[in-house]
């Protein structure tokens, strides 16, 4: 699959514009500042930056830049997400980050634009009507279309196209898809699913009593609230009403109540919470200190995240199937809606919230016959009567992908996760684990050293933060890269397992990837 240029690297020295060729791999802050200086900081040298127009924007003369809350991230590292118009009009594809240190010198751009917007005209053939009707074409029962809005289309040759979006249900449930038709040929250019499907089961959490953060009323009642994370609240899915009670104890041990559902989604989610804060610095899910509520009582064998909500369903016994895996895979896929380029598309939106439910379920940390920290998804209570739906070490396992090949990206795309999943794994465990994780093939046979759960979320949380609207494995290759280099400056020891993870599940080098180690200024 060929590359769309994802990632370009900049100069450590880029304060006002002014790009050298020096790698900023060992770039330093040049001394220490105050968050909001540093953000500052980030925020004038990208501006600095886009004014200057460099080659990696593709920037053509009609295009309008409008920059976004400054990401911060650990170590120091900022990241300024952009959109972009075109005469006016909305850019699909046309959004980018830079990503600087500290001290505002730029280390990155990640762009998901290929080549400058020039269009030979902006009045288009089909109306609006014709690009709704062909919309609603990709969703087999329609709800509702939005009302479509003209823009330019930027992933590859630049086009005129029309955005809608569809609301309604396919053969998995609900879906809301946006759907980028050609204005002047009526041919589907892209489509994007933000109704995010995880299959995974119920866990009870513990050991018990299992403490849960939840609100007092004042007057002596409590609810299902979360305290300090905006909009999380764990809810009846047929009344929407958030649990509440006189004492501040919930659940009876009966996992096809929907209160004890309740009592273990929340538990996973706070733990998630803290992990995003210990581990990765993040400001909660949507990175503004906020997240969903959890709905209990979908009355599916399914949980989903939608952009407004999580619904949790019930396995084969009835069992609410909010555990820390899943409810932590939904949530991760609300961080993926909520970093820069939405949700991550080409085969990878499955694998990247499967992280996430792994990485919540180490961080948590709970003994046997808990959740005890693992890379299998579903493995304690049948969600079918199989047993675990994915794995991580060994997908092909479960009849999915170890390798990448061309075929992921178009297969389903639960099972496109498999060479993510696996990556993942060698990067946290490598394959022959000291620590009592089971060993995992390569298929380069290769052997890859791992450097633990924390560190490869924390580089894949990084990575995330470069991501844009064009991506793929191959960009998640050279993003994480890209991560690990600007992460830990003074070490080739995470580049290169990163790297080798990667060969070792068979996604190829891109053009783009970065090298480890000092470049002279020329």
């Amino acid at each position: 699959m060929k590359s769309r240029r994802p990632l370009v690297l900049l100069a450590a020295g880029v304060l006002a514009g002014a790009v050298t060729t020096a790698t900023a791999a060992h770039a330093q802050p040049l001394e220490p500042q105050s968050p909001q200086a540093a953000e500052a900081l980030a925020a004038n040298a990208a501006q600095a930056l886009v004014a200057s127009r460099p080659a990696a924007l593709h920037a053509g003369k009609d295009d309008v830049f409008q920059q976004h809350k400054v990401i911060s991230s650990v170590n120091g590292l900022k990241y300024v997400p952009y959109d972009r118009t075109y005469k006016g009009m909305p850019v699909v594809g046309g959004d980018f980050v830079v990503a600087t240190n500290s001290a505002g010198q730029v280390l990155a751009t990640s762009v998901a634009q290929t080549a400058a917007i020039d269009l030979p005209s902006t009045s288009p053939k089909l109306t609006a009507g014709q690009a709704e009707t062909i919309a609603r074409g990709q969703v087999p029962t329609v709800d509702s279309v939005r009302p479509a809005q003209l823009a330019a289309y930027a992933l590859g040759s630049p086009k005129l196209a029309w955005t809608t979006q569809v609301t309604g249900r396919n053969a998995e449930g609900p879906s809301k898809l946006d759907v980028v038709v050609d204005a002047m040929t009526g041919k589907v250019l892209k489509t994007k699913e933000h109704v995010a499907y995880g299959d995974a089961q119920a866990v009870w959490n513990g050991p018990e009593p299992l403490h849960i953060d939840t609100s007092s009323d004042g007057a002596g009642g409590y609810s299902m609230t979360d305290p300090t994370i905006g909009n999380v609240a764990c809810q009846d899915a047929d009344t929407q009403q958030t649990f509440t009670k006189s004492t501040d104890s919930w659940g009876n041990g009966d996992e096809t109540d929907r209160e004890t559902g309740c009592a273990d989604a929340l538990y996973g989610i706070q733990q998630e919470n803290k992990m995003l804060s210990q581990w990765l610095g993040r400001n909660s899910f949507d990175g503004n200190g906020g997240g969903w509520p959890i709905r209990v009582g979908l009355n599916e064998q399914n949980a989903y995240y939608d952009g407004t909500q999580v619904q949790v369903g019930n396995n084969t016994a009835g069992q609410w199937i909010g555990s820390i895996d899943v409810i932590a895979h939904e949530f991760g896929h609300g961080i993926d809606d909520h970093t820069p380029g939405s949700m991550s598309g080409g085969g990878t939106q499955e694998f990247v919230a499967d992280v996430y439910g792994a990485a919540s379920e180490w961080f948590a940390n709970e003994p046997a016959p808990y959740a005890v920290p693992d890379f299998l998804v579903g493995n304690q209570v049948d969600l079918v009567g199989s047993g675990p739906i994915r794995n991580m070490y060994d997908p092909s396992q479960l009849g999915h992908a170890n390798c990448y090949d061309s075929s992921i990206p178009g297969t389903e795309v639960h099972a496109a996760a498999g060479p993510g999943n696996h990556w993942f794994y060698l990067l946290a465990e490598g394959s022959n684990p000291t620590n009592g994780q089971p060993a995992s093939p390569t298929c380069d046979n290769s052997s890859v050293t791992g450097l633990g759960v924390e560190t490869a979320v924390k580089i894949f949380y990084n990575a995330m933060l470069l991501k844009n609207s064009g991506s793929s494995y191959e960009s998640y290759r050279t993003w994480t890269l890209t991560a690990a280099k600007s992460l830990f400056p003074n070490s080739c020891t995470e580049f290169n397992t990163v790297k080798a993870a990667w060969d070792a599940v068979s996604v190829p080098a891109q053009q783009e990837d970065p090298t480890c180690g000092a470049v002279a200024a020329r």
